[in-house]
């Protein structure tokens, strides 16, 4: 958890300051308050006295008052006289001086402190929800900049479900403990031992009634602990849980109507839910304890007092005042310790979340940037050297000794059977990925020599699957370069031939897309994925096998379009149609991640049997030209 204040911006540390300003304000103007209490009853009773004297002095002193005769011969001379000093003398002079004043006098002053705690209370109210919102969103600005910056081996190590929680309900955990601990870590522990110290000087027995009530409560609260904190440490998991099983049903929606796997779904979601439910519900049933238990000692504490306090009236130990004003002191210390153990009780699961985020804030990601990039001795050009990659978690390699150069302005294809490795060739170009042994080269560069940023900016990436972002068209077009005119935007979408039925939108290119581009069909997202990286005017085009969703006739359109608008760019092209590969200047036949075919269509079809499988399998000997 403390890890995690170092997101502390400076003007919160100045708060956090005034804020324990304002709680040893707030806790002097509560202590003081018992004070002033203790005056108020005092002066009551000694007005009482001066007025009906007869009726409510003390035996001890009916005597002395009649000896003296009347109030306004009460003095200390008077008094030494008659051989009356000490406690009694100083007793009596105060009801001799006793007036309506003294009872208006503490009371202002027990209202203006009243009225000052609460002040204070509600200023370390607001700053500690200011202090604890700010700190939230620090934290899930960090943790999403953070998540940004993942490669795919990062993202892979936690889940899309788990790093949505840690983003959102973890954060939460630990803004709501901190603004309840900034509530309570700091006045609870002040007003105990401030209460204490003076309280130990009213009486031993309340003194010792007082200590066994906290002894009782902290054992309790110590026990209840004990069997709460394991299923907090699991809590988070289960919300993990729960989120992967509702992402998963809702993704795959389509699919799980299609084949009435509904129940199969609700089944699957119900056993996540019961397990979360029953942790809850148990510790909500030991959580729910508390209350009763804290109100049990409370009173029980209360009961005590009185009853010990009135024997100790009865032997003229204490007095009423003194009762009273301890009663209020007992209170604050047994609150006190409540408060603390209550945040304590509180802290497991925030700290739970706490590690779950740094565990994401600490992830050292395996792709970094270079000081400074590296010197490019060519342009458009892309080769690789020996390169061999496993993924992290695999002892076996995906890729195996790869060697090949696409000059600029040339198209090389890459075609293999299902898992052969040609997405995750590509991707070693971006640095999703970094290869495990050789070179990828950029521009005669090593791509690690070369910043991310600076990377990007050179290439131009469509996915297999056509990802759209909510907003509207050109944002989506434009979404490389906001900067883009309306001309090049359509431009760019008339080279993806997506220009026709963006204009039958109802409002054109300034037309929504839903979220996913879910009011988009799978080939007008494609379409407009590739539109996307044409408006960057990349050096060099990556196109994981995309243009799978495009009818033939679509297909053929879009890459004679692509061929004239993109002229002098280097393209790699991924794809299983031969006919999409046929006029590549260079095609990469993979086969279990090794490359077992490097030429021309013509080339392959004679010299690389898998290749010359794939193509028979798609068109005949007579469209081969065979």
């Amino acid at each position: 958890m403390f890890k995690l204040y170092k997101k502390l911006r400076p003007v919160d540390w100045v708060l956090l300051v005034g804020l324990v300003a304002l709680t040893v304000l707030q806790v002097y103007c509560t202590v003081t308050l018992a004070d002033f209490t203790q005056d108020i009853i005092q002066s009551i009773t000694f007005l009482g006295y001066r007025n009906n004297p007869l009726d409510n002095l003390p035996a001890e002193f009916i005597p002395v008052y009649n000896a003296f005769g009347g109030w306004e011969n009460c003095t200390s001379e008077v008094l030494a006289s008659m051989g009356i000093t000490g406690e009694g003398a100083e007793t009596l002079l105060a009801i001799a001086g006793a007036t309506t004043g003294d009872v208006w006098y503490y009371g202002g002053m027990m209202l203006a402190v009243a009225f000052g705690s609460m002040a204070c209370q509600v200023l370390v109210g607001l700053i500690a929800s200011f202090i604890g919102a700010n700190f939230a969103a620090t934290l899930r600005s960090s943790v999403y900049k953070k998540v940004d910056g993942f490669s795919i081996a990062e993202l892979n190590t936690f889940s899309t479900p788990s790093l949505i929680t840690r983003t959102t309900n973890d954060v939460q955990q630990v803004q709501m403990a901190n603004i309840l601990m900034l509530r309570m870590a700091v006045a609870a522990p002040i007003t105990a031992i401030w209460a204490i110290f003076k309280i130990q000087h009213a009486s031993t027995q309340l003194t010792l009634v007082t200590v066994i009530a906290v002894v009782i409560l902290v054992l309790f609260l110590s026990l209840l602990m004990v069997f709460v904190m394991p299923k907090f440490r699991i809590m988070q998991k289960l919300v993990d849980g729960l989120n992967g099983v509702s992402r998963e049903n809702l993704t795959g929606l389509r699919v799980v109507r299609a084949y009435n796997a509904e129940e199969y779904q609700e089944g699957k979601f119900a056993v996540a839910n019961d397990k979360i439910t029953k942790t809850q519900l148990y510790t909500g049933r030991m959580m729910a304890m508390m209350s009763p238990v804290m109100m049990l000692i409370m009173n029980g504490v209360s009961l005590a007092i009185y009853w010990v306090g009135a024997s100790l009236i009865n032997k003229e130990v204490v007095d009423l005042a003194t009762l009273m004003s301890f009663m209020m002191l007992a209170s604050q210390v047994i609150m006190s310790f409540m408060m603390l153990m209550m945040m304590f009780v509180l802290m497991p699961r925030a700290q739970v979340a706490a590690t779950r985020i740094n565990a994401v804030l600490e992830t050292k990601p395996s792709i970094v940037d270079p000081e400074k990039d590296a010197e490019r001795t060519e342009i458009g050009t892309v080769e690789f050297k020996n390169v061999t990659f496993a993924y992290p978690d695999s002892d076996l390699p995906v890729l195996k000794d790869i060697s090949f150069k696409a000059e600029k302005g040339e198209t090389v294809a890459f075609i293999g059977s299902t898992g052969s490795g040609k997405s995750t060739l590509i991707n070693l170009v971006p640095r999703f990925f970094d290869a495990t042994e050789g070179e990828v080269l950029i521009d005669g560069a090593d791509v690690k020599t070369i910043k991310q940023s600076t990377l990007k900016n050179l290439i131009g990436y469509v996915p297999q699957k056509g990802v759209l972002f909510t907003g509207t068209v050109r944002d989506n077009i434009a979404f490389g370069n906001p900067d883009l005119s309306d001309e090049e935007v359509v431009a760019a979408a008339k080279v993806a031939e997506a220009d026709e039925f963006v204009s039958q939108m109802e409002k054109g290119y300034y037309s929504e897309i839903s979220q996913g581009g879910k009011n988009v069909s799978g080939g007008q997202k494609q379409r407009l994925s590739i539109a996307r990286a044409v408006a960057v005017k990349p050096e060099i085009f990556i196109f994981d096998d995309s243009f799978s969703a495009l009818d033939y006739k679509t297909d053929k359109k879009v890459r004679e379009n692509l061929k004239a608008a993109s002229e002098g760019a280097t393209k790699l092209i991924v794809a299983q149609r031969i006919g999409t590969i046929m006029d590549a200047d260079k095609i990469v036949v993979l086969d279990k991640g090794e490359a077992v075919g490097i030429g021309t269509h013509g080339e392959l079809l004679n010299t690389c049997p898998v290749y010359r499988e794939i193509a028979l399998s798609q068109l005949s000997e007579e469209e081969l030209g065979l």
